[in-house]
């Protein structure tokens, strides 16, 4: 892979900022200062970034299980946000969340530096699957409902109609279903439970691919194992 995009990928900054300090001097390779960033690099070489190691060994990768009222940031002077629970010896990793949740959407986000994963987990191109545990107010959902959403409905509720991609209802009892996504339009699950005319009383994500939220306390920040990495990779 090109150097400077190892390093855009690894959360240093844009393209260009990092072409910049290639250029400068501010990169080795291997103990090398390497000025070209064209250089091909490979994920096992140690690579320093002004001094600080970030080559592709040391890509982070985090399940944390947001809760309530927390915003998807690192910082936010006003509210309590994601990176209020990223540890102090985890400062300065350049780890950011992959994708967003609510404010009042809880559950599964991923918290990594792999710039390059999170962009493809967050692509509606490869059609990563995500599960929303809703429940609701109103009417009980029915199977034509479920048969609509599986062909794909248009929400009519801002400026312009926007279609959605197909999507998957379970339907539950006690005012459950879990709705499967694979695409981001914003605030999209509240969405489609407002178009059938309900409300949504607790909306979590559970699962992001084969990666599923354990039941754990919310807040909680967990380091993934080596194998769900690479199931999370293997998904492209």
């Amino acid at each position: 892979m090109r150097l400077d995009r190892l390093l855009a990928n690894s959360g240093c900054g844009t393209r260009s900022t990092v072409k910049d300090a290639i250029v400068k001097g501010g990169v080795t390779v291997n103990g090398a200062v390497i000025r070209d960033p064209a250089f091909k690099a490979e994920e096992t070489d140690d690579i320093t970034y002004f001094g600080e190691s970030i080559g592709a060994g040391s890509f982070l990768y985090f399940v944390f299980d947001k809760p309530d009222e927390v915003l998807t940031a690192m910082e936010d002077k006003r509210h309590k946000c994601v990176g209020d629970y990223i540890t102090d010896d985890l400062k300065g990793k350049h780890l950011s969340p992959v994708g967003r949740l609510d404010y009042h959407t809880t559950g599964l986000l991923l918290i990594t530096n792999d710039g390059e994963l999170s962009h493809k987990i967050t692509s509606p191109r490869y059609l990563i699957p995500k599960r929303y545990l809703v429940s609701y107010e109103g009417s009980p959902f029915d199977d034509d409902i479920k048969e609509e959403l599986s062909r794909g409905i248009t929400l009519t509720d801002m400026d312009k109609p926007v279609k959605l991609a197909p999507c998957t209802l379970e339907i539950r009892e006690n005012n459950e279903c879990i709705i499967t996504l694979t695409e981001g339009k914003t605030h999209e699950v509240r969405r489609i439970i407002s178009h059938y005319g309900r409300t949504v009383s607790t909306l979590r994500r559970i699962s992001i691919g084969h990666l599923e939220l354990e039941a754990v306390e919310p807040g909680s920040l967990r380091k993934l194992t080596k194998e769900e990495i690479l199931q999370l990779k293997d998904m492209f």
